[in-house]
């Protein structure tokens, strides 16, 4: 993955991050089906799997910045 597409993750809110997470899951899971099948030769499961991880990265990071800010905001310590 190139650095502007990371970038463009961190851009992207959430919902979006959620959203593409989903979809990517589904065709690693029919991908990973091809490839038990003999359909397809396993070229990019790992990639995908790659990516999925980094976008469930940025949503924990995004996840817990949210729940940092309003601790912030309140003059909250805890």
């Amino acid at each position: 993955m190139k650095k502007n597409d990371i970038i463009a993750l961190h851009q992207k809110s959430i919902d979006e991050l959620k959203q593409e997470l989903v979809k990517l899951e589904q065709e690693l899971g029919k991908a990973k089906l091809e490839i038990k099948a003999g359909k397809r030769k396993n070229t990019h499961s790992r990639l995908m799997a790659d990516h999925i991880a980094r976008i469930k990265t940025i949503i924990g990071e995004k996840t817990r910045a949210e729940a940092v800010k309003p601790a912030k905001e309140t003059g909250d310590k805890s």
